[in-house]
């Protein structure tokens, strides 16, 4: 699944270093694209009712390789795109912006499923903590000032499925 990607990124960094020449210290390394791939549905509720906010194409990091990579060097991500991270178990979150070129907003969600804190617009490159404000254990990125435009709030609610 994600396996191909941490793959591919690593085929390109060793076959950057093998064909590197230590007298040749400019040389430019050039970075692989990481591609959006769609792994599942997600939609977003209002609380309190049925109402949806919004459905998501979304890609699933559901091992500690993938959610230690995320999308780490993406150059972009589509508004109706997103990666939604699962933890086995539900406790308070920190994530930072190291090697992710695109704004983010990062919403964390705790076992039932329902927002329990967002940091909107986290700035790209940053590698500042970026804390939840209560357990988590699910969490979600898109693009940043999405979650402002949507109106999410606390209490707001996702329903996920994989393909």
């Amino acid at each position: 699944m994600k396996a191909y990607r941490v793959v591919l990124i690593a085929l390109s960094t060793c076959f950057a270093l093998t064909t590197m020449s230590c007298k040749e210290e400019n040389k430019v390394i050039k970075q692989v694209e990481v591609p959006f791939k769609k792994e599942g549905d997600l939609t977003l509720f209002k609380k309190g009712t049925d109402s949806i906010i919004k459905v998501l194409d979304i890609e699933l990091a559901l091992t500690q390789t993938e959610r230690d990579l995320g999308l780490m060097y993406r150059n972009e991500l589509k508004d109706n795109q997103g990666m939604l991270f699962v933890f086995p178990d539900s406790q308070p979150r920190s994530f930072y912006m190291r090697n992710t070129h695109i704004s983010l907003d990062i919403i964390y969600l705790d076992h039932n499923r329902a927002i329990v804190s967002i940091q909107r617009e986290a700035k790209p490159m940053d590698e500042s903590s970026l804390p939840s404000e209560s357990a988590a254990q699910y969490v979600l990125e898109i693009n940043g000032g999405l979650s402002k435009k949507w109106n999410l709030e606390a209490g707001d609610k996702i329903e996920f499925s994989a393909l």
